[in-house]
């Protein structure tokens, strides 16, 4: 009788820890989305179920947003009159309360350690800067400048492309959290990497959003996109680093944590109190052609599946480990859409076709990126059978 062969234990932790997952994707659990920053360390992130249903919740702001927008148009009117200098007053402090809570969050101590993941970190930067705000306007021209163009109001085609553009032109600085922890993503890559883009955006997002409006044809208010930036990523930077700063000298990693859980609800509110007022301008239009947001929701899908795909097979070739690859390719395709709702109401006002393409992110954004989670997981296998990546894993293994 022959006896049976001993099992091996596999030394290696990140085999251990893949093998013992089954690849199927697991819905977020029910509970407040809270940031549990260890000093330096990376923020440990669940989604709650208020953020798990916003496709439902913008879906109700819609409806919210045309009816108050039909019953009471002077309100509205007089809202859309509450300007200086261009800026809005009233959007002004609703972006500030969705922007700086997310920017809380981010410490930019972690860009020390940008090196330790430098694959990982080159795909997502060619991907955020290089590929995505270009591929953005292709679709955009292709879709809505011509494919679609005779479905669509000829006054606002060009708007349309111009939000497009503007909700591709930075990632995403803070549901990328909630991602990489659901595709269990290596979290110190995925907070240097976004920290490292939120440097990068203060400088390149007026530069590109310049560049890709003047292809277009369209014009580009230059002193107002500027304005833009200063109030919308440099400001709200700021006040964000200092108040991070302040909170962790006086009460520590504790007081930041309960600061964060305090805000979160806040900045998801002014969220959608700034959708019902898009809406209640953006009202009769949509009533006029309901199908103008399956139109936009085309281009802004197609990206998102290129672009994460795109960062994903080269994270793969150059054989980066999945814990990279995922949350890569998860930045890789998010849009910054706060940051872009509040640039298209200022450069091109609420009544804009911009305005309501950025607005159409925000609607599919949860479930288009929840599958591209599921997506990422359910290839774990395939990803790790990549010769670059076995390698890898093989040096490691000689190694230690």
């Amino acid at each position: 009788m022959r006896s049976a062969r001993p099992k091996i234990r596999e030394t290696n932790p990140h085999r251990q820890q893949n093998e013992r997952r089954d690849y199927v994707f697991k819905p977020p659990p029910l509970i407040f989305l809270i940031a549990q920053p260890q000093g330096p360390g990376p923020p440990s992130l669940t989604m709650s179920t208020f953020e798990r249903y916003l496709t439902v919740w913008v879906a109700l702001c819609i409806v919210v947003g045309i009816a108050l927008g039909h019953f009471f148009p002077a309100v509205f009117h007089t809202i859309g009159s509450a300007e200086i200098a261009k800026v809005n007053l009233p959007v002004a402090v609703l972006i500030w309360l969705m922007i700086i809570p997310m920017l809380v969050k981010i410490d930019f101590a972690a860009l020390s350690r940008v090196k330790e993941h430098w694959r990982g970190i080159s795909v997502t930067l060619l991907v955020n800067w290089a590929v995505k705000p270009f591929s953005m306007a292709f679709l955009g021209w292709l879709f809505i400048g011509w494919l679609f163009k005779p479905y669509l109001p000829a006054d606002q085609i060009n708007s349309y492309i111009a939000g497009l553009i503007l909700l591709a032109a930075a990632p995403c600085t803070a549901m990328v959290f909630v991602w990489s922890n659901l595709s269990d993503g290596e979290p110190h890559f995925t907070l240097s990497q976004v920290a490292l883009n939120d440097v990068i955006m203060v400088f390149a997002f007026a530069p590109i959003v310049g560049l890709l409006l003047g292809i277009s044809a369209i014009t580009v208010p230059w002193e107002t996109l500027l304005l833009s930036v200063i109030l919308y990523i440099v400001v709200p930077v700021i006040v964000a680093q200092t108040i991070r700063r302040s909170v962790l000298a006086s009460g520590g990693s504790n007081a930041l944590t309960w600061l964060l859980s305090t805000l979160q609800p806040i900045s998801l509110v002014a969220l959608l109190a700034t959708l019902v007022l898009l809406f209640g301008f953006q009202g009769e239009q949509i009533l006029a052609q309901p199908l103008i947001i399956a139109m936009l929701a085309v281009p802004i899908l197609i990206q998102v599946y290129f672009n994460s795909g795109l960062a994903y097979v080269l994270n793969r070739a150059a054989g980066e480990a999945h814990c990279v690859a995922g949350p890569s390719a998860l930045i890789g395709a998010s849009n910054f859409f706060e940051l872009a709702v509040a640039a298209a109401i200022s450069l091109f006002g609420f009544n804009s076709g911009a305005a309501l393409a950025t607005v159409v992110g925000v609607l599919i954004e949860v479930p288009v990126m929840l599958s591209v989670v599921k997506i990422v997981n359910s290839t774990r296998g395939w990803y790790e059978a990549g010769a670059t990546v076995r390698q890898r894993i093989a040096s490691e293994k000689a190694r230690g």
